[in-house]
């Protein structure tokens, strides 16, 4: 199995459930170690993996490793949208460009497919409503990152659809878990509260998300390798929506300080409203079930992790706010 961008935070999560879970896979994993990636994220299964840095870019490095694999699970992806805002090329380079070098291996040696993407590719959806995305909702992305993803989605369907390969397709609700860069929402706020600093909420905090824990996303992606139907898409999601205000509270809740412990910052140019997915596909054809459905638990559980890996999040922490700082966020 070829995982790419298998040292970012989903990749990484899925290298160790695969290890965990589904031990009959040699894994391999390819990743380019950029600001996003990180090596040590997958120390603790380090001797089970061969693990490759390299550019889903190179052309001639993905075909090699394409031609040596039987399954594909790609992952790589530029994914933070403050980032995509300020430059996007990076985000055209890695999440468009870099499918299509994918896509041509796997179209010259018959490799099977997972690609990984977003719901943030369907736009968003109104606060005061119970719409949620289906795997039929029109596309409409607002930021480079989404725009990108969505690029990236269309590749792969027109590359299924025109050469046949052998591709299935996930957009997953918004994740959190162990080894998230702290420029992400929900480990920003909780290494804020374990360094003592407030945490900080875009604009009003009215914005909704639905939130799913890593290893359940995870966990689905293995079963639509199993028994997905080729050529086919399926969301991912929990089925428990939050605003931001309510997770910064949750967070604080959990961590044993005040509620109301928190800054606003100016609101991100063009924040989407609302995600929600609706699941039912993956529920009805292949049994999926989260186990995290309360995201209490699994945020509990996250900001233990954070708490006693400092190690691992520090220097990114640094450098993180620095760049906030910049964006006065």
């Amino acid at each position: 199995m070829l995982v790419t961008g298998g040292a970012g935070f989903i990749g990484a999560n899925f290298t160790h459930y695969t290890v965990r879970h589904h031990p009959r896979w040699r894994v391999v994993v390819l990743d380019a170690l950029t600001y996003a990636g990180d090596r040590a994220s997958l120390g603790p299964v380090a001797g089970d993996i061969t693990f490759v840095r390299g550019d889903i870019c190179d052309a001639d490095l993905v075909d090699r490793l394409t031609a040596e694999a039987d399954v594909v699970v790609h992952f790589a992806a530029e994914s933070h949208v403050d980032n995509s805002l300020h430059d996007p090329e990076p985000f055209l380079r890695t999440n468009v460009v870099g499918t299509f070098r994918l896509l041509e291996a796997v179209r010259r040696h018959g490799t099977r497919l997972h690609h990984v993407s977003t719901d943030e590719v369907f736009g968003d959806l109104p606060l005061d409503s119970a719409q949620r995305f289906t795997e039929a909702t029109a596309y409409d992305p607002s930021s480079p990152y989404s725009a990108t993803k969505a690029a990236s989605d269309m590749l792969v369907r027109a590359w299924a659809r025109s050469y046949g390969i052998r591709a299935t397709l996930s957009n997953c609700a918004n994740n959190y878990g162990p080894y998230q860069h702290v420029e992400k929402f929900i480990p920003r706020q909780i290494t804020n509260v374990l360094r003592g600093e407030r945490p900080r909420l875009y604009g009003a905090g009215v914005n909704v998300r639905e939130w799913t824990h890593v290893d359940d996303h995870n966990a689905a992606v293995h079963l639509i390798l199993e028994a997905g139907r080729i050529g086919e898409t399926y969301l991912i999601g929990s089925g428990d929506e939050r605003s931001n205000r309510e997770i910064v509270e949750l967070i604080l809740d959990t961590m044993g300080r005040p509620v109301d412990a928190y800054d606003h910052v100016p609101d991100r140019p063009g924040h989407d409203l609302r995600y929600a997915n609706d699941t039912s596909k993956i529920r009805t054809e292949l049994g999926w079930r989260p186990v995290y459905d309360d995201i209490a638990a699994g945020l509990s559980a996250t900001a233990g992790w954070y708490r006693a890996n400092e190690w691992w999040w520090t220097a990114h922490k640094e450098r993180a706010e620095r760049r906030y700082q910049e964006l006065g966020r």
